[in-house]
């Protein structure tokens, strides 16, 4: 079983989203002036928006032709 492309670009999509979070926290942990919860969060959503995201239509068979397996969607 193995998950359809559109929810496996999904999951790698939050991937992507939850790397550059993490990147943006120790990036503000570094610096040497704090910032407001307001800068922060405007920080967050500008590199996160940075993110190249391509958008996936959701397939209509959910089953994988080649191997007979039912696909997660």
């Amino acid at each position: 079983m193995g998950f359809c492309e559109h929810c496996e670009g999904q999951r790698f999509d939050r991937a992507q989203v939850l790397r550059r979070l993490r990147q943006t926290r120790a990036q503000l942990r570094d610096d040497a002036d704090p910032c407001t919860a307001d800068e922060a969060l405007r920080l967050a959503i500008r590199s996160v928006r940075a993110l190249e995201i391509p958008h996936l239509e959701p397939i209509d068979d959910w089953m994988d032709e080649t191997t007979d397996d039912q696909v997660i969607h």
